[in-house]
């Protein structure tokens, strides 16, 4: 019999955890305090492992985790003798892509022809709200001009594969999910480095072409290796296929720890006001993208999925492109600290949204009428 977590141990420990980091700096051990409070988040990932609708935010506290320890010792995650583990971050980059397009088949794509209306608006919603909210906010922020610039690169990054969970959570439209998030992480070889030029070749220097070349190899490369994997061997190692999932997510916790190690002094400086321009540009992200489908009309479900899919980015990405140009300290950690948050509010959203399924207008209507 399978045996469950218990939540009451869990918090407990959380507590103490808790009390002895605030106990640990007080008295001067600063340096143990990071480790009592990254101890504290992952007592956290066991609470909300037992708990069905908290489930996805245990593993946002395994990453809390790692990124105190960065925080607090940022040499374990920058160089290991003379290696860079910066150069790490694209080939985890590519596993995850690889492991997107293995869970991925042509009929995916089945959608764009039953519902051409809500994939059209959901892709066009992506890369025209996200990006002028990055802008604006790069604007109104002050930042340097590189960190500025990492705030319009997430607002121009395709959707993030977390928001087919999160989809499925708030009871959306879990196909039209996967086929906007399939359909944007394909063009962006080809619309990001474009939008990028536009919206920060003023702040720094855009080689769209190189880009469009760095971006290719990060996305389609792996992901038709994926899709072949798929078509070949899929179900043949279902060791892998079952692995796949852990293995991406030890590959995004990697790539936010090393990020957060390597532009930890940045970090300090602007940690806070970035965290509140982060959530500002994710929440517009869910309001905006939810009432661009009501503008089309479009139903319930819907509306909730291009809201999830607009609001949730791909992180790991913009991480690559901050790393390809060479910018990771500075340009990359926007991404850093978006992915993290989106996560936390994409949880709660799909709690709130679970809770209250979907009813047409259409439906609601009818259903009026009938009890008159």
């Amino acid at each position: 019999m399978e045996r469950k977590p218990k939540p009451i141990v869990f918090s407990a420990l959380a507590v103490l955890f808790a009390l002895g980091s605030i106990v640990l700096w007080l008295t001067g051990y600063i340096n143990l305090s990071g480790w009592s409070l990254a101890l504290f988040f992952i007592s956290l990932a066991f609470i909300f492992r037992s708990i069905f609708l908290l489930k996805g935010l245990s593993f946002t506290a395994i990453i809390f985790a790692c990124v105190v320890v960065a925080m607090w010792h940022p040499e374990y995650f920058t160089t290991w003798g003379s290696f860079s583990l910066s150069s790490t971050i694209i080939p985890f980059i590519q596993l995850l892509m690889f492991g997107m397009g293995s869970s991925m088949s042509l009929n995916d794509f089945a959608a764009v022809v039953k519902s051409p209306k809500g994939v059209v608006i959901g892709v066009a919603s992506q890369f025209v709200i996200m990006p002028l909210l990055g802008f604006t906010l790069s604007n109104a922020s002050n930042f340097p001009p590189e960190i500025a610039a990492g705030i319009i690169l997430i607002g121009c990054s395709p959707s993030g594969l977390a928001s087919n969970v999160m989809a499925y959570l708030s009871k959306a439209n879990l196909a039209l999910s996967i086929t906007i998030t399939s359909i944007t992480t394909l063009l962006a070889p080809f619309v990001t480095p474009l939008l990028m030029k536009l919206f920060a070749g003023a702040l720094i220097e855009i080689d769209v072409l190189k880009m469009m070349w760095d971006i290719f190899k990060m996305i389609i490369i792996p992901i038709g290796a994926g899709l072949l994997f798929n078509k070949l061997l899929k179900g043949k190692m279902k060791w892998l296929d079952d692995a796949m999932p852990f293995i991406s997510m030890f590959a995004i916790t990697c790539i936010v720890t090393v990020i957060v190690a390597s532009g930890r002094d940045n970090l300090l400086k602007v940690g806070l006001l970035l965290i509140g321009i982060a959530f500002v540009h994710n929440i517009f992200g869910y309001v905006l993208g939810y009432w661009s489908g009501r503008l089309f009309r479009m139903n319930e479900k819907d509306c909730r999925t291009i809201a999830i899919e607009v609001g949730m980015q791909n992180a790991g990405l913009a991480s690559g492109i901050a790393k390809e140009l060479g910018k990771i300290a500075t340009i990359g950690l926007a991404a850093a600290v978006f992915g993290p948050l989106m996560n936390i509010t994409g949880s709660a959203l799909a709690s709130w949204w679970h809770n209250r399924p979907p009813v047409d207008k259409a439906n609601e209507k009818e259903m009026s009428h009938i009890t008159k």
